[in-house]
């Protein structure tokens, strides 16, 4: 009887991908980079290891939201303490942190643990399309969308 193939963590091999974010919807972006970092496009997909790749995500500042959302989504966030709820819209949070909005999108997609949060370290967003990860010779990402 033959057993499943279990990866291991030193044997994993990371490569670093590039995505260009302008034009493209967010929901979409996001699941395709958190397809990435978990590593599920690779036949050696191990669920509780960490096998995924890095991804640059560039021009976070022009990536789009569908309908009338751009009006009407809101973040919140909460101090705590009672009336502590915050709400931020995102047309307001694109202009300042346009990263974040990214960051967040994609830290919905992964898994809730100690291993998501190791996944979302892998994860380099900008707001323009500079980016200082020349060295590790990222390939261009396509998305297909």
């Amino acid at each position: 009887m033959r057993t499943t193939y279990m990866e291991k963590e030193d044997n994993v091999s990371r490569k670093w991908w590039v995505v260009d974010a302008s034009g493209v919807a967010l929901g979409r972006l996001a699941t395709n980079v958190a397809s990435i970092l978990r590593g599920k496009h690779k036949p050696t997909f191990t669920p509780h290891v960490d096998v995924g790749d890095y991804v640059i995500v560039l021009n976070a500042s022009e990536v789009d939201l569908t309908g009338r959302k751009p009006e009407q989504k809101m973040y919140y966030r909460h101090s705590g303490y009672p009336g502590g709820l915050r709400a931020t819209a995102y047309r307001d949070l694109i202009k300042t942190k346009p990263t974040f909005v990214v960051e967040k999108a994609v830290r919905g997609m992964l898994p809730k643990n100690k291993l998501g949060r190791r996944m979302l370290k892998k994860l380099k967003v900008y707001r323009g399309s500079d980016h200082p990860h020349e060295a590790q010779q990222p390939e261009p990402l396509d998305l297909n969308l």
